[in-house]
């Protein structure tokens, strides 16, 4: 269920977004990294999908504290993409940090 601020960000974003939508939903049955990252495979363009891989690991670098210069060094990420994660850190939905919190606790 997203909170009241996630949906805010998601409707400015796009008018059309839907937290309930059935894409969402399936998401949450995948069980495995091996069954998700298969879904997505068949959901995403190769692009579209290190896109997203690459906007997430500038997330973990930024949350981590590393300026924009060593970030752009590790991932090769525009100075663009760096500053539309740090945005979405900063004044986004909090998903990101809730994520790294819960990877952190499965890895204990």
């Amino acid at each position: 269920m997203l909170t009241n601020k996630g949906v805010t960000a998601l409707n400015n974003r796009n008018k059309r977004s839907d937290p309930d939508n059935d894409l969402y939903r399936a998401i949450l049955t995948l069980e495995t990294p091996e069954e998700c990252y298969h879904f997505f495979v068949d959901l995403c363009t190769v692009s579209e999908l290190k896109a997203m891989e690459q906007r997430f690991e500038v997330a973990k670098l930024l949350n981590q504290g590393l300026i924009y210069n060593d970030i752009l060094e590790k991932t090769g990420a525009s100075s663009a993409t760096i500053s539309r994660v740090n945005r979405s850190l900063n004044y986004g939905t909090d998903a990101y940090r809730e994520v790294f919190h819960k990877l952190e606790d499965a890895r204990k």
